[in-house]
């Protein structure tokens, strides 16, 4: 039986995390020298403007039902690389803000209930379903595959031989994405499952649980 409150929840903590997430993709790179994501009307809290139909709602919802680890993502904020400062490295710094985003509302969330006591009931479902979306969007998104944030490191740190072949991967992006998603997904998600399940207990012991 599909538990109605529980998916709300992730629905909100979804549309919530990763408008935050991209914003400061955004944000990052118009900081940075590349003004596009606010032309073109990307720097707004405003989730409709975010949402990809798929990652950011049909996946979440169904991890949600089938009792997986939640991860996803948003539509892409447009940045131009040649306009950003410091090359390669500025490029990694746009595409790691928004990861580190929800590894910070992670932790906010995870000392909020833990400040709270373990408040239990509706409060704590809602503090730790956000916990853990937030940590599944973290870990899946810094995953060094074209086109997630990940990727972009290792463009910055890469040889140019293994740039070139990254970016004809890119090409196929939303292929390769559905690909991981579907055809590895028991792989992916003992990987999505088992980072959280270490970085909170690094948040308990931070937080004395």
């Amino acid at each position: 039986m599909i538990d109605i409150q529980y998916v709300a929840i992730v629905i909100g903590v979804v549309l919530f995390s990763m408008t935050l997430h991209e914003v400061m993709h955004g944000l990052v790179s118009n900081w940075l020298g590349d003004d596009t994501a606010r032309l073109s009307g990307r720097l707004t809290l405003n989730p409709i403007k975010h949402i990809d139909p798929f990652l950011t709602l049909a996946l979440p919802i169904i991890l949600a039902i089938v009792g997986g680890p939640i991860f996803g993502g948003a539509k892409p904020v447009p940045f131009n690389p040649a306009r950003i400062k410091y090359d390669e490295w500025g490029v990694a710094l746009v595409a790691v803000s928004g990861p580190l985003v929800n590894l910070a509302i992670a932790f906010v969330l995870f000392g909020s209930y833990a400040l709270a006591g373990a408040p239990g009931g509706l409060a704590e479902q809602i503090l730790l379903t956000g916990v853990y979306v937030n940590l599944g969007f973290f870990v899946f998104n810094i995953i060094p595959i074209p086109p997630l944030d990940g990727s972009r490191v290792v463009y910055a740190l890469a040889p140019e031989f293994v740039r070139r072949g990254m970016e004809a991967i890119e090409q196929y992006g939303i292929i390769l994405i559905f690909a991981i998603v579907f055809l590895a997904n028991g792989a992916i998600g003992s990987l999505i499952l088992g980072s959280i399940t270490g970085i909170v207990t690094i948040f308990r012991t931070i937080f004395g649980l």
